[in-house]
């Protein structure tokens, strides 16, 4: 049954009576969608339409919890409280108070947990009061990179586009939710097909590349690493490079895109 501690994710609380309609402005994904038992899974974008942050939103009585990377929760809610104006809501970096714990497999989802988002056999994750955990958080990231799920080692601030990592089919983008920030980009990439890259899982042979090591094939860049372990990883690849193999620092990596990912036809 694994469950683990996730101790490199953080929380930011958003409360307040204006806390929906506050976020609904400026996220990707329906926040009046998150409910008990049910979490959605949302990015934080420029205005040009590039990654700053992502987080799962879970609902409570008298707040939304911001489920984000930990290092990255002060950097959110200081960008988020800027566009507060007159709204009535409250923000603070929380993740001193809470502990967050996923569990796969025939884990049994806890009271106060809700299914991931983005695939069902990703399992269950939960925001829990701070305790005794057990910590097998290197299982949750090779289950994570053995299902092709982007981690925030795999983007780029201010670089990524959410459909270059999968934030349409992992169902982090609604389409039918009205203006939010760096919408115009992200409708633009999808209805005139202009990704060119994809985040894909790998399978690497030989030493593990360091992140950002260029990914090559007969010489000519065909993107970088990203994240990785035990051979296993993530890497950014131009469609025209999603067979394998490909060389990278002294490995060979060979893409096995995710059996949930659309894939574009091939542009080079």
């Amino acid at each position: 049954m694994p469950i683990s501690l996730l101790p490199h994710r953080g929380v930011v609380e958003l409360a307040g009576q204006d806390r929906v309609a506050f976020l609904q402005g400026l996220v990707s994904n329906d926040v009046a969608a998150a409910a008990p038992g049910r979490a959605v899974w949302a990015a934080l974008l420029t205005p040009q339409g590039k990654w700053l942050a992502d987080f799962f939103i879970v609902h409570r009585p008298d707040a939304l919890l911001l489920e984000c990377e930990r290092e990255q929760a002060p950097m959110l809610a200081e960008k988020l409280i800027k566009f507060r104006l007159r709204s009535k809501i409250g923000l603070r970096d929380a993740s001193n108070g809470f502990a967050v714990v996923a569990g796969w497999g025939d884990a049994p989802m806890p009271e106060g947990a809700a299914p991931d988002p983005r695939l069902p056999e990703a399992g269950w994750r939960a925001i829990m009061p701070r305790g005794e955990y057990p910590d097998a958080s290197i299982a949750y990231d090779l289950h994570r990179l053995s299902l092709g799920l982007p981690d925030t080692a795999d983007m780029r601030t201010e670089q990524t586009v959410l459909l270059e990592a999968g934030f349409d089919e992992l169902h982090g983008v609604s389409w039918d939710k009205g203006c939010y920030m760096g919408q115009e980009l992200t409708a633009r990439t999808k209805y005139r097909g202009l990704v060119k890259r994809r985040l894909v899982p790998v399978r690497v042979e030989g030493a593990l590349p360091s992140p950002g090591t260029p990914v090559l094939r007969e010489g000519i860049e065909m993107g970088e690493m990203r994240s990785g372990r035990d051979g296993r990883g993530m890497a950014l690849l131009r469609l025209g490079a999603l067979e394998g193999p490909l060389a990278c620092g002294e490995a060979m990596l060979h893409p096995e895109p995710a059996a949930w990912m659309r894939l574009p036809p091939a542009q080079g």
